[in-house]
């Protein structure tokens, strides 16, 4: 028979460095956030551009409004 051996946890884990975790959490929702808000404008503005007859330029200048509005509210 083979013995088996018991194996030991530590009770407390490794040191964490909370400051950096915030910091990287922090990142983390702004690119989210801003990821978001930008596929929603691009969405409006392709919209505006294909279907409401702005082409290339009124739909790039919704994305700008669009993005500037955003910018301005958040």
């Amino acid at each position: 028979m083979s013995e088996q051996g018991t194996i030991e946890l530590p009770e407390n884990g490794a040191e964490m460095d909370y400051l950096a975790h915030e910091k990287t959490y922090e990142v983390f929702l702004n690119i989210f956030k801003w990821g978001a808000v930008g596929c929603v404008a691009l969405m409006i503005a392709m919209a505006v551009g294909f279907f409401g007859g702005g082409g290339l330029i009124g739909g790039t200048i919704a994305f700008i409004i669009l993005m500037a509005i955003s910018a301005y509210f958040m």
